[in-house]
């Protein structure tokens, strides 16, 4: 259940973090990985060391807010591959202030990468998964939204992370719907805090912002509500990832799971 024998996977905001997890953990799986980050030299050094430990990789230069280097990007990984049946649209940032104090170029900047990025990359992927197979049918495909607890909840400092994570479930659930009769499902994983660079540059920004130290932000606002006062890890983000890629059926399409030792359930 858990072989990506013959796959491809674009995944974006691969060059770290989450993306670049679940990279390494589709690669050892069998699937092709396109690592896709606006950074090019780290896409290509990330591929570069899934190659050398024998899975198959490239990087691709692309700002997913930017619908002709999303679309370049995209086309370029079916050239290379021949294919695309995995999108894993992940790539994002935080901005961290009140409602009253963020600049409406910061919103806009976090609705572009996040929401614009959804979908730009997933239009982008539909042109190959809804392509006839030879038989009549579309070729299919699974499109993976990297979504937050903050699809489901609201934390203060967060407005446009917030919105645009919970426009995610919208675009996801109704991809499920139009995307059945081509055989695509859309699925959306929604982590608690796992320390990645983008989480661990929240912590002093949060500090400053509530006027209260390190530790008490990683205690008492990222850890708080958990049911255990533990990090969610990459590996249990990849894990997640990997289990929906290879569902054998249409069964979860259009839900969120939530990835974050008890912070929320539904």
């Amino acid at each position: 259940m858990n072989s990506l024998e013959g796959k491809v996977a674009l995944i974006t905001g691969a060059a770290s973090g989450l993306g670049k997890a679940i990279a390494e953990l589709y690669a050892q799986h069998g699937a092709s990985v396109a690592i896709a980050d606006i950074n090019q030299q780290a896409a290509d050094a990330v591929a570069a060391q899934i190659s050398a430990a024998g899975g198959k990789a490239i990087g691709i230069a692309m700002d997913v807010s930017n619908e002709e280097a999303v679309n370049a990007g995209t086309d370029r990984v079916v050239a290379e591959f021949g294919r695309l049946d995995i999108l894993i649209s992940n790539a994002g940032v935080q901005i961290i202030n009140p409602i009253d104090q963020l600049a409406f170029a910061d919103w806009k900047k976090m609705l572009a990468i996040h929401l614009d990025g959804g979908f730009l990359t997933t239009k982008a992927a539909l042109k190959h998964m809804y392509q006839d197979d030879g038989t009549g049918q579309s070729r299919g495909g699974i499109v993976i939204y990297m979504g937050s607890v903050h699809s489901h909840e609201a934390s203060m400092l967060k407005a446009p992370y917030v919105t645009a994570k919970h426009g995610l479930l919208g675009l996801a659930r109704t991809l499920a719907k139009e995307g059945a009769p081509h055989n695509v499902r859309s699925h959306v994983i929604c982590p608690g805090f796992v320390r990645t660079p983008l989480v661990e540059r929240q912590i002093p920004e949060q500090a400053q912002e509530l006027g209260i130290s390190e530790d008490e932000v990683i205690r008492n606002v990222m850890l708080k509500n958990t049911v255990d006062a533990t990090f969610t890890t990459l590996e249990d983000i990849a894990q997640t990832a990997l289990y929906l890629a290879t569902f054998p059926s249409a069964a979860l399409t259009g839900q969120s799971i939530v990835v974050s030792h008890g912070w929320f359930m539904q």
